[in-house]
């Protein structure tokens, strides 16, 4: 079953499930259920864009935390262990360490927006021993802002291709694709780059 089925036949469950298994430390497509469920809702209006909000926000929070204190209890040694398993190789842990080490709540917040830090960012907050009443904020801060911004943009998009005719509605399709296209592509740029700060700043094995 895909995404967009499991957003049709369970709504906010699915989206609650999605969103904050990713946000504890495992590699979901959490982030496309949340553009998907409010595109559906602007499309069809069968799921309300404000539950949808919540739901994406307390899923984020409620999941970072989760992930904050399998960090905290286990960190690196759960991550050299098992971290192959979700993707979670060594030079990406090297990249979220090289940006949580110099940045901290920023991470935290911002790590939200991006694919790679969104999953293992309260994980590797909760291995550095960053303080819970710093993390807090900064984490739930940035599921609020993150789920109102996909909420928002998706809802108006699902609108849009219900009042568009066919023609538009590919038109407006293709853009998409290729702005998804364009995003991807500038994101693997500058993971190249933090790579290589990541690695000459810890060169060698991670410890």
């Amino acid at each position: 079953m895909n995404i967009g089925s499991l957003i049709t036949s369970y709504g906010y469950w699915a989206l609650f499930a999605l969103v904050g298994v990713e946000s504890l430390g495992i590699p979901l497509p959490g982030e496309t259920a949340l553009i998907i469920a409010g595109t559906y809702a602007g499309h069809t209006h069968r799921l309300n864009p404000w539950l949808i909000f919540l739901v994406a926000s307390a899923a984020a929070i409620v999941g970072d935390n989760i992930g904050y204190w399998i960090g905290d209890k286990g960190g690196y040694r759960l991550a050299r262990r098992y971290g192959s398993k979700v993707r979670l190789d060594e030079s990406k842990l090297k990249i979220a360490r090289y940006l949580f080490d110099r940045h901290g709540a920023k991470v935290v917040f911002f790590g939200r927006f991006v694919s790679v830090l969104r999953t293992y960012a309260a994980f590797l907050a909760g291995t550095s021993k960053m303080k819970w009443r710093r993390f807090l904020p900064a984490n739930a801060a940035g599921g609020i802002v993150w789920a109102g911004i996909y909420t928002l943009a998706a809802y108006l998009a699902g609108n849009a291709f219900q009042r568009a005719s066919s023609t538009i509605t590919w038109i407006l399709a293709g853009a998409a694709v290729v702005a998804i296209i364009a995003v991807v592509l500038v994101i693997r740029r500058q993971t190249g780059r933090l790579a290589a700060r990541a690695e000459e700043a810890y060169p060698g094995p991670l410890e």
